[in-house]
């Protein structure tokens, strides 16, 4: 890294991402609160009366917003650090617009993937390949992966950078917009490494289920910024692997499962 030797305030940010986070909840709770949450909650590639390609475009609409909502937290210290490290560039506004472009990407090319995924698992059920007809058979088994994967050595190590900018930025900074795109791709690559399976979860419990998305938003702050967020991460493991187990014993368990599907 060719600039600042000490770091700078973790939380300075673009006003403009935190504006986007702003929106972005304000869109999922007005959503709920209107009664349209369709618009935030489309995550089928296949909707009546669209094409695929409409349906495609409007999920990743959607999808933005719940990066915006979830994962844009709990990657400000990042964000903040890259936007005083950028300021000694040529062009530092191109530079830090492609910082962001090179993770959105990432998260984006998650979203795709999940999304067809949770389609393909859905038409096999419908033409009765052999997958289990219990409604909390497929929502269970994910959170209890989503927990199983809080005790990886993945999710250590993809937390260590992500627990520590500066560091990220020291050893990996390099200026012009192509390295800033680069730098985001692999910040995103490791941002996904730590939240992968926890965002996982929404896609069977519904990408606008506000039950959900305020305690795994905050969870993924608190894991990634907060005080020791190191020691909650095996607990919170824990406790998703026990409450799969009992939604794949009883649907019930899952409150609202259905809003899914």
């Amino acid at each position: 890294m060719t600039r600042a030797a000490t770091p700078p305030h973790p939380w300075v940010a673009s006003p403009l991402l935190i504006g986007a986070i702003a929106v972005a909840w304000a869109l999922a709770i007005g959503s709920e609160l209107t009664g349209r949450i369709q618009w935030v909650h489309h995550h089928h590639l296949l909707v009546a009366d669209m094409t695929v390609v409409a349906s495609a475009a409007l999920f990743l609409v959607a999808w933005q917003v719940h990066i915006a909502a979830m994962m844009l937290p709990s990657t400000l210290p990042m964000f903040g650090l890259f936007h005083q490290a950028a300021s000694g560039q040529r062009h530092p506004a191109t530079a830090r617009a492609a910082f962001v472009a090179g993770y959105l990407v990432v998260w984006t090319g998650f979203g795709l993937a999940a999304v067809s995924g949770d389609a393909l698992a859905h038409t096999a059920r419908h033409l009765e390949l052999g997958l289990p007809e219990r409604s909390g058979w497929l929502a269970g088994g994910v959170i209890a992966l989503a927990g199983a994967f809080q005790f990886s050595r993945l999710k250590d190590r993809c937390m260590e950078y992500c627990r520590h900018p500066f560091q990220f930025l020291t050893r990996y900074y390099q200026p012009g917009t192509i390295a800033a795109f680069q730098l985001g791709l692999r910040h995103g690559l490791f941002c996904l490494g730590c939240c992968w399976a926890l965002m996982l979860v929404m896609f069977v419990v519904g990408i606008a289920n506000l039950a959900w998305m305020v305690p795994l938003a905050l969870l993924m702050l608190y894991e990634k910024a907060g005080p020791g967020g190191d020691r909650v991460v095996r607990p919170v493991g824990a406790l998703l692997v026990l409450l799969g187990v009992f939604v794949i014993a009883d649907p019930h368990w899952l409150p609202q499962l259905g809003i899914a599907h």
